[in-house]
């Protein structure tokens, strides 16, 4: 009937059904949550695995890794080091070497020049015994025999020593037809004379001698000089149109 009023059976029942349905509704619940669960768990542990490879792919630095890293910079900087005072000492080196080879050279030249020097004085004291020589052989006429024997005996002396001085490097000047050079030459007499252009050597009165490039003794020379103009001369010079 529709006004019936239900039992307590009935109301009891119904809270049972009401009970259980809740119970399945909190079990679904459970179930849901403990899946969802069990997936972060997942979740987590692969990323916990992900994390444990990093690690592995990344080896730890031992101490004596470390160690060894020190030493190898610390043997490049030593080798930088070293590298600069190599060359630093052939740097040293060369120009000690530079600086020896020019003191050889000096030294050689200020020998060779000390040599020529000490031969030059030596030549120089024998040049007069020289002249005696050939004065004696241009003004001693040997009259006999004997005269003769003395005068090829010294004669042959002379020529020995010319031949030594030749040896030595040592030759006269042959400066007569030549212009007066003042280098070589030292005029102690002049000659007016148009036969020689002026300024000539017309005559070598003491000989001279060089010595390589040296000039031992200036060889004494009469110079040619123009000659005076005569009176006819002197005219013509002063009155051209007369």
């Amino acid at each position: 009937m529709a006004g019936e009023i239900p039992s307590t059976e009935t109301k009891n029942q119904e809270i049972n059904e009401n009970i259980q349905d809740i119970q399945v509704s909190v079990e679904q619940n459970s179930d849901l949550d403990s899946s969802q669960k069990v997936e972060n768990s997942q979740e987590v542990s692969e990323d916990n695995d992900s994390l444990e490879t990093e690690k592995q792919k990344v080896e730890p630095i031992s101490p004596e890794t470390v160690l060894l890293k020190e030493a190898y910079e610390s043997l490049q900087a030593q080798l930088e080091t070293t590298k600069f005072q190599l060359e630093e000492k052939e740097s040293q080196y060369k120009r000690l070497g530079a600086d020896f080879d020019n003191f050889r050279k000096r030294t050689e030249k200020e020998k060779e020049d000390l040599n020529t020097q000490v031969k030059c004085t030596t030549i120089i004291e024998l040049l007069p015994v020289i002249d005696n020589f050939e004065r004696a052989r241009s003004q001693i006429k040997p009259a006999n025999d004997g005269e003769m024997a003395i005068h090829k005996s010294y004669q042959s002396v002379y020529k020995q020593m010319v031949d030594s001085l030749k040896k030595l490097g040592v030759s006269p000047m042959r400066p007569e037809g030549e212009e007066f050079d003042p280098n070589l030459h030292e005029a102690v007499m002049r000659e007016a004379t148009a036969e020689h252009p002026e300024g000539t050597v017309i005559e070598e009165l003491v000989r001279g001698y060089i010595l390589g490039d040296r000039v031992l003794r200036h060889a004494m020379v009469k110079v040619a000089t123009a000659p005076e103009p005569t009176d006819g001369e002197a005219e013509n010079q002063t009155d051209p149109e007369g």
